[in-house]
């Protein structure tokens, strides 16, 4: 019996690694094994998420890469250390857009998690929260009140802990998050992670390494970039760009 438990847990994990992070509503998105990257699916008249967004790279690069993520979801944090191999392997050729997209129905701390890296973002640690955050994520997706271990990862990366309190409890935070999650909705994302490459979705199937830099080296091949040095990778402020610094499917559910 206790082997059957075994079997049935690892395989509900192997499942979830494999589907993503989705809030149990009906996709809206399909995702064939081997569907190629070949049409636009971002709507221009969508709304622009948080402005400035969270951002990495070299903002005139010519290869965009858009990732709607969960901090709360298991693949997120996998898909995370995934796009940072990206991000390395491309630097300045590239321009990484992270957007906040907390599926709260079936994540009851993802919003406030979201929060705390903007939170974080205000006083230059953006990026620095989301590793946190990702890395931990058994640490505080359980908790009745993940305040205290947010507040304990901002004393960890040395910011005004009352400021980050302060910002936590403010309504600035929550709107950029709420901008992110409007727009992600807009271009109907119900699960997490959800990655465009100029505007065209990427299969989850293909969410590695190489079908990526496959996909990447095809947009540069077509899209030369331009002579430019690398954007500061400072973390989110809400007068500078709130977060221009680093990074199953889960579906959607919104804060109120």
């Amino acid at each position: 019996m206790k082997r059957n438990i075994i079997f049935v847990a690892l395989l509900a994990f192997g499942l979830l690694a494999v589907a993503g992070c989705s809030s149990g509503n009906k996709p809206n998105i399909n995702r064939p094994a081997n569907r190629p990257v070949t049409q636009s699916t971002v709507n221009p008249s969508a709304p622009t998420g948080a402005q400035p967004p969270n951002m990495l790279g070299n903002p005139n690069a010519t290869v965009m890469i858009e990732e709607f993520a969960d901090f709360q979801c298991p693949t997120c944090a996998q898909i995370h250390t995934l796009m940072k191999e990206v991000q390395a392997a491309y630097g300045s050729r590239i321009k990484f857009i992270f957007r906040s997209f907390p599926l709260t129905q079936i994540h009851r701390n993802a919003f406030d998690a979201a929060v705390a890296a903007e939170s974080a973002g205000r006083q230059g640690k953006y990026w620095d929260m989301q590793n946190l955050l990702f890395q931990n994520q058994t640490a505080w997706s359980n908790s009745a009140d993940p305040r205290p271990v947010f507040e304990g990862y901002a004393q960890t990366l040395g910011v005004d802990v009352e400021r980050f309190k302060a910002d936590m409890a403010g309504m600035e935070t929550k709107e950029r998050v709420q901008r992110d999650l409007d727009r992600g909705r807009a271009l109907n994302i119900n699960s997490t992670p959800t990655i465009f490459i100029n505007g065209m979705m990427v299969p989850f199937e293909q969410m590695k390494l190489q079908p990526l830099r496959e996909i990447i080296d095809a947009e540069l091949a077509k899209n030369p970039p331009p002579q430019q040095t690398v954007a500061p990778s400072s973390g989110s402020s809400s007068t500078s760009n709130a977060n221009t610094a680093k990074p199953s499917p889960d579906k959607d559910g919104a804060k109120n």
